[in-house]
């Protein structure tokens, strides 16, 4: 049953819980911390929306494309450091990441090895757009048109604008 207001859902199968748990203790285990969330709902396939902090370069979530509802908040000194952290790793379909400076968001975007990046907005994915990343997240775009189909093109999606709805 689904109630006004629900955000998330289950995870498709309970190898996927398994992976955001193997994640989140992994995190953990190397000095991360939970802000909120953490756990899955017994005999379910659902998983808490999970916030991690302090998380560090070495732990499983950075390396792999995780599935489910965990965000691991990095430190990082510099725009170079952090776009270094972002891509080294064997994947690349998504990218996400906030700053008030405009400038910053078009070079980050430009430079971070995904298909797909959502500066200032956590909101992605839509019917008509391609969806698709790169490295061994995958080659083309699904739902492309034509040729875009077999390009590695990149989506990047500017919210925060101050715009209000009317």
């Amino acid at each position: 049953m689904l109630y006004i207001g629900s955000t998330h859902g289950p995870l498709i199968h309970e190898r996927a819980v398994e992976k955001v748990t193997r994640h989140v203790n992994d995190a953990v285990a190397k000095g991360a911390q939970i802000l909120i969330g953490g756990k899955n709902i017994p005999n379910t396939s659902f998983f808490e929306p999970t916030v991690l902090s302090d998380v560090p370069a070495e732990a499983q979530i950075n390396q792999e494309e995780t599935f489910g509802p965990l965000a691991s908040i990095c430190r990082f000194e510099t725009e170079e450091e952090v776009v270094k952290l972002a891509n080294n790793t064997d994947v690349g379909l998504a990218g996400y990441f906030f700053s008030r400076d405009v400038g910053r968001v078009w070079r980050v975007a430009e430079r971070l090895e995904v298909g797909m990046v959502c500066a200032n907005t956590g909101v992605l994915s839509q019917a008509p757009i391609p969806f698709g990343g790169v490295k061994e997240s995958g080659l083309g775009r699904e739902g492309g048109h034509g040729i875009e189909e077999y390009m590695n093109t990149k989506l990047i999606v500017f919210g925060g604008l101050g715009m209000q709805e009317k």
